[in-house]
């Protein structure tokens, strides 16, 4: 089926996009860096969702893509135009960061960790999970800077990336329950 709009507007030849209500910015700007990390996390989520064995994992890792979505909305969107944002979505709440630590000690409850550092790899499934909470570290860390230079409406942004980065770690080890954990135990190389 062809169609008339074409996907490649050229609007960002220049190193310039357009943030989610108006405003062009660098796309070195913060805001681009926060979302784009979000948006990588998002990928990353589908890969695993993908590769896992586990429909409960599976429904997790979905429910986490489409949060990442508002974040990723709201990180998009300029401080001054924060109340259309918030005309089109609802900001993240500290009741989803909260659900969040629920199913941080669900999961914990089931799997046994190690008191060592753990290698990612154990299946393709953790390995994409662990991927993903790589880049939601990084996501973190761009929206403090992102806070820190005055462009963050909510700061619960901060507290639930920073909770999400614990579940992916815990969703990872419980995708591998079943299997040996490779440890780093310090006495290696």
């Amino acid at each position: 089926m062809a169609t008339s709009k074409r996907l490649y507007t050229k609007y960002g030849d220049q190193g310039e996009t357009s943030l989610l209500y108006g405003g062009r910015v660098s796309k070195a700007d913060l805001h681009c860096e926060a979302y784009g990390a979000t948006d990588e996390t998002v990928s990353a989520l589908g890969l695993a969702r993908a590769l896992s064995q586990d429909s409960r994992v599976r429904e997790l890792l979905k429910e986490l893509e489409r949060d990442l979505f508002t974040v990723g909305a709201e990180l998009a969107t300029d401080p001054q135009k924060y109340d259309t944002f918030k005309e089109h979505f609802t900001p993240l709440s500290a009741e989803v960061t909260t659900r969040l630590e629920g199913l941080i000690d669900s999961l914990q409850d089931e799997v046994q960790l190690p008191r060592s550092f753990i290698l990612p790899g154990a299946s393709a499934a953790s390995a994409a999970i662990d991927l993903a909470r790589t880049s939601v570290r990084r996501a973190e860390r761009e929206a403090v800077r992102l806070k820190e230079a005055g462009g963050l409406v909510n700061p619960e942004i901060i507290r639930y990336l920073n909770r999400l980065g614990d579940l992916l770690f815990i969703a990872a080890r419980y995708e591998d329950r079943h299997l040996p954990m490779e440890k780093l135990t310090g006495d290696e190389g």
